[in-house]
């Protein structure tokens, strides 16, 4: 495996084409993998961002390169991460509906297990500019089993009796449902500045609550600014972060290095 970038107190991040790098990680190594791919919606269109008209463009790794070409790259990463998952580990897989329906066909050819499909309502939904469909409010996580015999880790307790004031769906001491209501990150979330496709720090500490437990390995492919690290980081897992683009994981750092600050 390839020298890391960065490395401190088991959170590695490595500059890497996630293809290229998952071949050299062991196979049946990892506990858990949290994906947000690219969605593909780089198209030169508009969106709304805090009240202003803003571009859609997030970055060449966002751009489509027409529908087989997509859907054999979400084939290709899906299949490297079944690898390297150990016989019970599970993935985590982020999308909207321009890539979700890919990622869970790809995910079905390699032979995983689908466990559930979760809606992550925004409730402070940006609008829609065309006013011709429904405002977009949620973004589907699919959570995914290595194969259907392996028994995967969930911490059932944690996620019915635990305190979730974040989340006004979820009511106290009864079952965790498959819709959660959690804001998109916060300001101090993007204070070094933003990923484009940043997760709120909230909802991954609950995905690694939910299906990990301490010591285990995380792997997030697609690392951006490192959401996922900060939370296995958090909450005593060890993490690996892949990224091609430096000034994202130059981010992560910043962010990490904070976040120990503040914890002493």
């Amino acid at each position: 495996m390839q020298k890391p970038y960065y490395s401190k107190s088991g959170f590695s991040l490595y500059q890497a084409n996630c293809l290229d790098f998952l071949v050299g990680m062991k196979e049946n190594s990892v506990d858990m993998i949290f994906a947000d791919p690219p969605y593909y919606l780089s198209n030169g269109g508009f969106t709304v961002h805090a009240g202003k008209m803003v571009s859609v463009n997030k970055g060449e790794w966002d751009v489509s390169n027409g529908l087989k070409k997509d859907f054999e790259f979400h084939l290709a990463w899906t299949k490297a991460c079944h690898r390297i998952l150990k016989p019970g580990g599970t993935l985590w897989v982020s999308g909207t509906y321009h890539s979700i329906y890919q990622c869970g066909f790809a995910l079905q050819v390699n032979h995983y297990h689908i466990l559930n499909d979760v809606a992550w309502f925004k409730p402070n939904a940006s609008p829609n500019l065309s006013c011709r469909f429904f405002t977009a409010s949620h973004e589907t996580l699919i959570w995914a089993r290595k194969d259907k015999k392996g028994k995967h880790k969930f911490n059932y307790k944690l996620m019915k009796e635990g305190n979730w004031p974040e989340d006004f769906i979820k009511k106290p001491n009864l079952q965790m449902r498959s819709v959660w209501a959690i804001n998109p990150p916060k300001p101090e979330e993007k204070k070094f500045g933003k990923h484009p496709t940043q997760k709120p720090i909230d909802l991954l500490v609950r995905i690694i609550l939910a299906s990990t437990n301490e010591g285990d390995w995380v792997v997030d492919p697609f690392t951006g600014s490192s959401t996922t690290g900060l939370a296995a980081y958090l909450n005593k897992r060890k993490f690996i972060g892949i990224d091609t683009e430096k000034k994202y994981l130059d981010l992560s750092i910043k962010r990490l290095e904070d976040l120990t600050k503040n914890l002493k």
